[in-house]
């Protein structure tokens, strides 16, 4: 069995409230990274799993967002709880990754996700 290294989503005020009451708080959300890839998940709202092969780059993202919760548009995701902690993990466009928002499989390229450690997760993924 492959170990994960688990980073946890930030959420910050009253989104963490709001978030648990509606199933994709803190409690069953999180991002790992193993071996072979990583995976993440907010709650009932989003889950992906990307083959590491398949990552092309991770860095701090400091441009604008479009809301805190799970959002995509284009193969493009954010999924956060915050607007701080944000990072930028960019993907091939030749493998297909496991996705789904809200249950429903979805093209993802590119996915923007709010951590708590964003250092230690992009040094977790080598970038």
């Amino acid at each position: 069995m492959a170990m994960y290294t688990r980073f946890a989503i930030r959420y910050d005020g009253w989104f963490r409230i709001l978030a648990t009451a509606m199933g994709i708080g803190p409690g069953v959300s999180r991002v790992q990274v193993g071996p072979d890839g990583l995976r993440v998940r907010m709650g009932w709202a989003f889950q992906a799993r990307i083959d590491r092969a398949a990552i092309t780059g991770a860095a701090p993202y400091t441009g604008a967002i479009g809301g805190i919760g799970v959002h995509g548009l284009g193969g493009v995701y954010l999924v956060n709880g915050s607007t701080r902690g944000l990072v930028r993990i960019d993907l091939t466009t030749t493998q297909r990754h496991q996705a789904r928002c809200t249950g429903i499989p979805v093209k993802l390229l590119t996915l923007i996700v709010s951590l708590e450690d964003p250092e230690g997760f992009q040094e977790a993924l080598g970038f």
